[in-house]
């Protein structure tokens, strides 16, 4: 009887192992070049330790691959700045925010007066009346600041006073007239209706059972979720592609609440032990 090599065994058995690796121990499609959730290294440029005024560490890259940014604030009609970007070698992408850090992409954070206001996804911006200095910084999708020799990728608008649509000059005021008794009007029932709470839904994980099996949530883009679970160990909720997590501490409910404003597949799951508890299909 012809026997079989150890090495030819170990060849499954090592397949098996490759094929479970990846988040929690799963197959997963989420974890694409784009989508990891790991600080990337090589290609992706060199992770600095400084870090910027809101903690994010400097990702290091040559200056002939790095990508640059430029701005200019055009005033509103209705007061305030109109802020357009001008990027070079740099794409926004907002599908992969919260990935792994690829050159030229992620996007832009806008910072007023030297404080973080909010993040941009695209090359336009709106910046209410008062403000006196705009700073573009762009970050790549794993949150980490574009840099050269150091410092971060941005660039510092200075805006000379702040706009004002003209206001029309006053009229001369009309001779008076005797009043007259106005009719009572009767008062309009106020709206007492509460805001629509959008949709709940209850989980729980007992060992590697999910209650209720995993399935598909179809949502509206905007639509308000509140995801409940209970978990009877320690272990993370990720909600995949929004970026959001919760810890969950075992025998006590957790709740996760956000506005579904992308389109798309979204996985649900825990991190420690790998389960998929549903999945959101935002249309």
């Amino acid at each position: 009887m012809a026997r079989t090599p150890a090495a030819l065994l170990v060849l499954p058995a090592l397949a098996a192992v490759l094929v479970l690796a990846g988040c929690g121990g799963r197959p997963t499609t989420h974890h694409k070049p784009g989508t990891s959730h790991q600080e990337a290294t090589g290609s992706s440029g060199t992770l600095l330790p400084a870090r910027d005024e809101g903690g994010h560490r400097l990702r290091e890259l040559p200056a002939a691959a790095a990508p640059t940014v430029r701005a200019e604030a055009r005033p509103d009609s209705e007061g305030g700045w109109n802020v357009h970007l001008t990027v070079e070698r740099f794409r926004f992408t907002p599908e992969s925010t919260g990935g792994a850090a690829l050159p030229g992409r992620g996007h832009a954070r806008l910072l007023v007066d030297g404080k973080e206001t909010t993040r941009l996804y695209g090359p336009w911006a709106y910046v209410p009346a008062g403000a006196r200095a705009l700073t573009v910084r762009l970050h790549a999708d794993d949150h980490t600041v574009w840099a050269v020799a150091g410092t971060p990728v941005q660039t510092v608008l200075r805006l000379d006073g702040t706009p004002n649509p003209s206001a029309p000059a006053p009229s001369a005021p009309a001779p008076a007239t005797p009043a007259t008794p106005a009719s009572p009007t009767p008062a309009r029932p106020t709206d007492a209706r509460p805001p629509d709470p959008g949709r709940t839904v209850t989980l729980t994980v007992t060992g590697t059972t999910v209650s209720p099996p995993p399935s598909r949530i179809e949502l509206k883009k905007g639509e308000r979720l509140t995801l409940r679970v209970t978990s009877d160990r320690a272990d993370t909720l990720h909600v995949h592609g929004y970026d959001r997590e919760l810890p969950l501490a075992p025998g006590t409910p957790a709740t996760l609440t956000l506005t579904v404003d992308r389109t798309g597949l979204f996985e649900v799951e825990t991190h420690e032990s790998g389960l998929l508890l549903t999945q959101l299909v935002v249309r």
